[in-house]
């Protein structure tokens, strides 16, 4: 029996939407953009591509019957260089999903591209609060930390040690002006006083101004909104000028290879919030381990490198579970769904995008109290996902209903 032209039309776009649906172009793709060569290169960069390969390669190399392909760019600090890789990506390489992200002008760059072609991105390196604020958007995850959990997981610590006056010593981009913001907040609702701020370049080369500015405020804290090497050269700096025999350095964001750059005798005593620390249980030294091993010995993996791993991980996890890449299904699932993994306890990831999960404030070891090497911290408490993280009722996603 012939069938009528409304019929074949109907059929048509049946065939159509089933395939819009299926895995696009047969392989699913995968995009790691990071600082392969910069300041955050150690503590993202190549650890975040092998453990994007850790995850497809356990994963089975495959999803549905169809490959997974990991591919990566060096968005070498920079939001314009980091926008055009991900055009090409989009538009012309067929990728799926971009992850890593750590630089938060980079990751607000690419969701406005991904927003456009409802790609879906998985941000496991970039920090600023805004991406579930201001800048979200519905395909746009922000996996591993953001500037207001680490902020303040260390600023509650602080305060309730009876230290209310605080200095700031903030990079002068996106992420150091949205740190710096989130913990003048937290400290100001805290009872506390932010007495004074600095500003300095990404990459400085000299902190010693900066520190003195700090160390002439005689605040009883110093934070620092920084990471990378930064963090590292702000830290020896305060050592040198001995700004650190009466005031106390609190990080915003220390990651394990900044510790294992200061060494134990430098930096003894920092506390800080981490969202990840390869000691901590079975689950976590087995997979640190096996990355140990991958990295050549080098190094442990730090949050960055542990986010990668479980944002990819799920993210596959919900491809083989709905059979489709389709960037707002996969969002859709992954919010729908608990995610429970070595990297992630009580995690779920709600409207806005920020993926919920629970942190630990840790204290940075003495030699004398270390057992060898990576053996640095100390696990003081654990802080909830939901007390962590800033309410959703707080932010500005202009798409969360109200």
């Amino acid at each position: 029996m012939k069938m009528t032209a409304l019929a074949l039309a109907m059929a048509a776009c049946c065939t159509t939407g089933a395939q819009a649906q299926g895995i696009s172009d047969d392989v699913v793709k995968i995009a790691v953009l990071s600082d392969m060569s910069g300041p955050y290169a150690d503590t993202a960069g190549r650890g975040s591509v092998e453990a994007a390969r850790m995850a497809v390669e356990d994963f089975g190399g495959k999803v549905g019957g169809k490959k997974i392909e990991v591919v990566f760019a060096d968005h070498q600090g920079k939001a314009d260089v980091g926008a055009s890789r991900a055009r090409t990506w989009f538009d012309t390489d067929g990728v799926d999903v971009v992850v890593d992200l750590n630089n938060s002008a980079v990751a607000m760059a690419v969701y406005n591209l991904a927003k456009e072609r409802n790609k879906l991105v998985l941000t496991s390196g970039g920090a600023s609060d805004a991406l579930t604020s201001e800048a979200c958007m519905p395909t746009g995850i922000h996996y591993t930390y953001d500037t207001y959990a680490m902020a303040s997981g260390v600023a509650h610590a602080m305060l309730e040690k009876g230290k209310k006056d605080w200095y700031i010593m903030a990079v002068d981009y996106a992420f150091g002006k949205a740190g710096a913001e989130t913990v003048t907040n937290i400290v100001t609702k805290g009872g506390g006083k932010v007495v004074g701020r600095t500003n300095f370049p990404l990459n400085a080369s000299d902190f010693s101004s900066f520190v003195l500015q700090a160390q002439e405020s005689k605040a009883s804290v110093v934070t620092l909104v920084s990471a990378g090497n930064d963090t590292i050269n702000a830290i020896k700096s305060a050592k040198q000028f001995g700004l650190m025999q009466k005031q106390t350095v609190a990080p915003q964001f220390m990651f394990i290879q900044d510790v294992h750059s200061l060494g134990l005798k430098t930096a003894q005593g920092l506390t800080f919030a981490t969202a990840f620390y390869w000691d901590r249980t079975p689950e976590t030294r087995a997979f640190s381990q096996r990355f140990f091993e991958r990295m050549g010995k080098k190094t442990m993996p730090s949050m960055v490198h542990a986010g990668t791993y479980s944002a990819v991980t799920q993210y596959l996890k919900a491809v083989a579970a709905i059979k489709t890449d389709d960037g707002p299904a996969v969002t859709k699932y992954l919010k729908s769904n608990k995610i429970e993994d070595f990297f992630s306890q009580n995690g779920h990831v709600r409207e806005d995008g920020r993926m919920v999960h629970d942190l630990y404030l840790v204290q940075v070891k003495s030699p004398e109290e270390s057992k060898g090497p990576w053996d640095y911290y100390k696990v003081l408490a654990t802080i909830p996902g939901d007390q962590a993280f800033r309410p959703m009722a707080d932010g500005k996603c202009g798409f969360v209903k109200k």
